[in-house]
């Protein structure tokens, strides 16, 4: 990234489904389902990885053991994994716009306060957080029980977008400005942001937006202790084409289907 275009820009805050090889997912004609799919939109796991429990002899179908991958059956079918039989439930994909003091987890032996609790009556099927969101950051957190689409938002493979607004303890540098954008070695590997640039009119050098693609964990705060400076907020602002707009914080909404549409087109 040239460094013209770092301090010269201000960022401001902002049918039918088929699986690999081509064939239907799901047959509406005959009401068929493949068994994979079943067991990912049932919340267990992605496709990929209901694949591998079939295979393994994990699921059993009207009392049988399944094996055979592309397997279909029907909504009547009784299938289960692990001793629980499993119902297809309502997919669901919910916005939430976190706030501080929250964990990103189902369930804390230490009685935190969990994310959970923020959309425990939001509906009855059951959510799962996209990712993770420190208990100190803010903002957009997604909740779902769709498994193909939460292992793709938050595999490296796709280069989910994610843009953070950041209040730091002192100025950032130019110098550092740089070396943020064209990259610092980390402990665990190298890190690029893939934009950053001071907040509105530029004047307060402390408040930054950083755009990045990276999962790692804790990694913009890690970016900046590294070298030198104290993370005062954080906030997730963009995530995967979603923004805040309308949504205050500690409040969440069902997306709407063009949102979804976007989103299982990443």
């Amino acid at each position: 990234m040239k460094e013209k275009s770092q301090q010269g820009k201000h960022y401001k805050k902002q049918g039918k489904k088929f699986t690999k090889g081509g064939k239907k997912a799901e047959d509406k004609t005959s009401g068929l389902i493949r068994l994979n799919k079943y067991l990912a939109d049932a919340g267990i796991c992605s496709r990929r990885e209901a694949d591998v429990l079939i295979a393994s002899g994990a699921v059993k179908v009207n009392g049988k053991v399944v094996t055979q991958l592309g397997t279909k059956v029907s909504l009547s079918d009784k299938v289960q994994y692990g001793g629980q039989t499993l119902k297809r439930e309502k997919l669901r994909y919910l916005l939430l716009n976190k706030p501080k003091g929250f964990i990103t987890t189902s369930d804390d032996p230490q009685n935190r306060k969990t994310v959970m609790s923020l959309v425990e009556k939001a509906c009855e099927e059951r959510i799962y957080p996209v990712g993770r969101l420190d208990r100190n950051t803010t903002g957009l957190l997604l909740f779902t029980n769709d498994g193909d689409l939460a292992k793709k938002l938050t595999h490296p493979s796709h280069n989910v977008k994610k843009i953070y607004h950041v209040v730091l303890d002192k100025n950032l540098t130019k110098k550092d400005m740089l070396s943020i954008a064209q990259g610092l070695q980390l402990e665990d590997g190298f890190i690029r942001a893939d934009t950053i640039a001071n907040v509105g009119d530029g004047k307060d050098k402390k408040e930054v937006g950083i755009e990045l693609h990276s999962g790692k964990n804790h990694i913009v705060r890690r970016i900046f202790e590294h070298l030198g400076y104290k993370v005062v907020k954080l906030d997730r602002v963009f995530f995967a084409g979603l923004t805040k707009k309308d949504l205050p914080r500690g409040k969440w909404r069902f997306l709407t289907p063009k949102e979804v549409g976007l989103l299982k087109r990443i």
